[in-house]
């Protein structure tokens, strides 16, 4: 099946929309922009979603839902939100037959809906802090779309909190950041860099945005988790106040933070290869899939049952049997290659015989990835084999990292840097340094890392002192 793959170092952009969709992730809808989720791609987010939903309740943070409409005065009432937002809105001017009194914003985040909630819900000091997350679906029109990357409608989560004090909300941002980070690397085993983004690149609204950053199998970057704190500008335009312990009238302090469906392309980018995707295990949504092998019906009746007994053994590991008669173990194999399925569990006559089973891991290609277990301790084989993939990954994607990040001093050094990778380059703060180069390479900052150095250097675009060393990058 992976035989028709474009090799990734032909086209990187066609092999990744065949991996999408030859692997069964997602396919193209009739409106142009949108997408429809499959049953394979959707465990994945569905995956993503328990592990993230999971750290949130153990934060302190419950779930709820707002709507999908949102009255367009709310958007107005945030003067930098809608000015930020203006350009992706999907609006509703008619319904049940009438032109509606007031247009409806589809939510493209729920900022304010929410903030016009928080006002009612919150009195008194007592009521602080909210936390509050919804997963959702939003809408940006996108006017260059691609599969889980860019997409009209997708999948997200957003948090929103609200705190009595700028202290509290600030704690708050990073720790949301550490979550999403943390998720990123033990989980998908993706490394990211923390960091601020640049006042041209933080949310609309926000008094500061935080992002983890990504490295894709092409050297460009993705945003793969944003936290925002929203300082009071919200509290401000919603009127969210609360009153103190000594009797006073305060703003809060809000904060916003998610992850969406384009964190599903991240892990296909970072991972994949040109026999198609490498699902990290504690991700993916089948674990290990066992191919019995057989030539004739006796032999079938004997690995069958072998197989079965395997898949038994294996309770806790998401597993499936293949026992499929009409197609061949060769078949088998580049298909769950193709979907990601990070071992193989090949169990034929000789394995019956010798009361084993042969483990493929799927990181590891040809003999060098393959191991012949005794039938008796498969169980803790197969463990074992899968947290040694899930590391290997995140390895084999820090080592990627590694190779294609270099630290650059000066202009033309930072203009060849971005088109192979990351570049960690000094930045003066100004707006016009990051404006030239983004004129001239596409490339943006990515984020200032939270880890500085403790010497500083020359800006890399006009050699004046540097404020902060900086991600610079092309990105999706």
């Amino acid at each position: 099946m992976a035989k028709g793959l474009t090799p990734r170092s032909e086209d990187y952009a066609k092999w990744y929309n065949e991996v999408v969709q030859l692997a069964e992730l997602a396919d193209y809808a009739p409106v142009r922009g949108c997408m429809v989720i499959r049953p394979y791609g959707y465990a994945l987010w569905e995956n993503i979603r328990a592990d993230l939903d999971r750290r949130f309740k153990e934060t302190g943070h419950v779930n709820a839902y707002f709507p999908l409409f949102i009255p367009f005065s709310f958007l107005e009432k945030e003067a930098e939100h809608v000015e930020g937002f203006s350009p992706e809105l999907a609006v509703v001017t008619h319904g049940g037959g009438k032109e509606l009194e007031e247009p409806l914003a589809v939510r493209p985040t729920s900022e304010t809906v929410i903030g016009h909630m928080y006002a009612k819900w919150i009195q008194s000091h007592r009521d602080l802090p909210l936390l509050i997350n919804q997963w959702a679906n939003v809408v940006r029109w996108e006017m260059r779309p691609r599969l889980f990357l860019r997409t009209t409608e997708f999948l997200w989560q957003e948090g929103h909190t609200a705190h009595a004090t700028r202290e509290e909300a600030e704690e708050e941002v990073i720790r949301m950041l550490n979550v999403y980070a943390d998720f990123a690397e033990q989980v998908a085993a993706v490394p990211v860099i923390k960091g601020l983004k640049s006042e041209s690149e933080k949310f609309a609204g926000a008094g500061a945005s935080y992002s983890i950053e990504a490295m894709m199998g092409d050297g460009r970057a993705l945003q793969s988790a944003t936290s925002h704190d929203l300082g009071q500008n919200f509290a401000r335009a919603f009127d969210i106040t609360f009153q103190t312990a000594d009797g006073g009238l305060e703003l809060c302090w809000t904060t916003s933070w998610g992850m969406s469906t384009r964190f599903v392309g991240a892990v296909v980018m970072v991972h994949g290869d040109d026999q198609g995707l490498v699902l990290p295990p504690r991700l993916a949504p089948i674990q290990a899939v066992i191919v019995p092998i057989w030539r004739t019906d006796d032999e079938k009746a004997q690995v069958v049952e072998a197989a079965r007994k395997v898949e038994a053994a294996l309770a806790g590991v998401r597993v499936k049997l293949d026992d499929r008669d009409q197609f061949t173990p060769g078949y088998k194999y580049n298909e769950w290659e193709l979907r990601g399925v990070p071992l193989r569990v090949e169990v034929g006559p000789r394995d019956v015989k010798q009361n084993q089973v042969v483990l493929a891991r799927r990181d590891v290609p040809g003999r060098e990835g393959k191991q012949a277990v005794p039938a008796d301790g498969v169980a803790d084989a197969v463990r074992a084999a899968l947290d040694a993939i899930q590391d290997a990954l995140l390895e084999r994607a820090r080592a990627f990292r590694q190779a294609h990040t270099q630290e650059v001093e000066d202009y033309e050094a930072l203009r060849a840097a971005v088109e192979e990778g990351f570049a960690l380059a000094w930045w003066c703060g100004s707006a016009e340094c990051e404006e030239r180069l983004k004129e001239d390479t596409t490339a943006t900052i990515r984020c200032i890392p939270l880890d500085q150095p403790a010497d500083k250097g020359a800006c890399a675009v006009c050699g004046r002192g540097g404020q902060s060393q900086a991600v610079f990058a092309r990105a999706y």
